[in-house]
């Protein structure tokens, strides 16, 4: 049997897009599955815009999520730009065996004889022997090229319906259609698997492949992703790099379950799922034909439950970029507990406990607003007073300011309002009174005195 090889072809000329990532994972698993190989290549023949921090970048997102290049399954990263030659002499085969035919038609001329820049090339050039321009691969005039795609069944492109298409440019430079079946011929890739966008080109690719004498892969085209407004996902317009995602505290597991969901769906009510239990499971053949929705809200819910499945010691060291390297560990230590089950990704972890090492806290103007109206003077005296005789466990601190509360007619949830302010900057946060016993009884009064003033 033949090896299974899959490939993951990423242009480096930006961040990693979502998209890409979820490309990739379907390529992944199918690797895994078949003990096969999954190649990297990296198109960078657009030299214009390429970057090799965008190249260092896709290998780290890669990693990120798990598609790890010290796998054995891994094979890469191979470089376009190496396969030039190989490019060159595939034109220039294709030419000699009369399967390609130099053009110098522009889209004016083609505009002008068929009096539409709607129209297709009309094949001006096939029989002119011309020995320059640009190369155009000459299409069959009759029949149809037949897609077997896993995902969509079998697909039929009419010939007549398709131009002859250009494969290398006057100057010799080869075109996607040209280098990509290239590329995948030379490094004997199997199975094709990209998002739909591309099944456009695969009735090209797949007479390329059968003009230079090989059998075209299996192809698998997924659907493409889109957002809210049913738009696919655009860099100038979505939140779609993946690295801002890692940057903003998801995990990793999470991100990997969500975007494997995209599409797919292991067939029973389960969506919270390990890669360990997915990979097994995944199947081209049952991938969706319609648009996947990325929801951005869902993937933070599908990260707040991850976030919730970690050991308190994970969820410690995962915090630990996302906070001040001034702060004291320890301390974070006897509050992350509370913390891990009110983030949803943990950026938000800095927020929650800044007020435990800052000086004073960052009073949130519109928050001290909504707290310190009628009564908060005098339950801010009141509960000060308190603090400083009171045991001091959450039980006690709580008891204390309902005493205080009730003797202005407030219960709980009124009296402290001001005093989360006063003590945390915000009205939402970690559980009130075991902020305040982590504070200290000196720092709490302070904090309630240094509201006083200023009120």
């Amino acid at each position: 049997m033949t090896e299974v090889r899959v490939r993951f072809a990423p242009s480096p000329t930006g961040m990693f897009h979502v998209g890409g990532a979820r490309s990739a994972l379907f390529n992944w698993a199918v690797a895994e599955q078949t003990g096969g190989r999954f190649v990297l290549r990296i198109e960078d023949t657009d030299a214009a815009r390429n970057r090799p921090e965008w190249t260092e970048g896709i290998i780290s997102a890669l990693s990120w999520i798990g598609i790890d290049s010290s796998s054995p399954l891994f094979e890469g990263p191979y470089f376009q730009s190496s396969y030039a030659d190989q490019h060159r002499e595939t034109a220039a085969r294709l030419h000699k065996e009369g399967r390609a035919y130099h053009c110098t038609c522009t889209r004016d001329d083609v505009k002008a004889r068929t009096g539409s820049e709607h129209k297709g090339y009309d094949g001006h050039c096939r029989d002119r022997g011309l020995t320059e321009g640009a190369l155009r691969f000459r299409t069959p005039d009759t029949g149809v090229t037949v897609v077997e795609d896993l995902v969509r069944g079998t697909v039929e492109f009419p010939n007549d319906a398709m131009e002859d298409f250009v494969i290398s440019r006057a100057d010799g430079s080869p075109l996607f259609v040209l280098a990509n079946v290239v590329d995948d011929v030379e490094m004997r890739i199997t199975e094709v698997v990209r998002a739909e966008e591309h099944l456009s080109n695969t009735p090209k690719q797949q007479l390329l492949w059968e003009a230079l004498g090989h059998t075209p892969p299996v192809w698998a085209h997924v659907p493409v992703i889109v957002n809210e407004k049913r738009q696919k996902l655009s860099k100038r317009r979505d939140k779609v790099a993946l690295e801002s995602y890692r940057d903003e505290g998801y995990l990793a597991e999470a991100m990997v379950n969500y975007l494997m969901l995209l599409g797919w769906g292991p067939g029973d009510d389960r969506e919270i799922m390990p890669w360990s239990e997915m990979a097994p499971l995944f199947d081209l053949r049952n991938v969706n034909l319609s648009s996947a929705f990325f929801d951005e809200k869902k993937l933070r819910a599908f990260n707040g439950e991850y976030i919730r499945k970690l050991t308190l010691d994970e969820f410690v060291e995962r915090c630990d970029p996302f906070l001040d390297p001034a702060w004291d560990r320890a301390t974070f230590q006897k509050v992350a507990e509370l913390a891990q089950t009110r983030v949803a990704v943990l950026s938000e972890i800095a927020p929650n406990v800044d007020f435990l090492f800052l000086d004073e806290p960052v009073h949130d103007q519109q928050s001290w607003d909504k707290a310190m109206k009628t009564s908060a003077q005098e339950i801010l005296t009141g509960y000060a007073a308190r603090l400083a005789t009171a045991d001091w466990n959450p039980e006690a601190l709580k008891t204390a300011l309902e005493e205080v509360g009730a003797e202005h007619g407030l219960k709980l949830g009124k009296a402290q309002a001001p005093v989360r302010v006063a003590i945390t900057g915000r009205t939402v946060g970690l559980p009130l009174f075991e902020s305040i016993e982590v504070l200290g009884r000196e720092k709490s009064i302070e904090r309630l005195n240094a509201a006083l003033a200023k009120l």
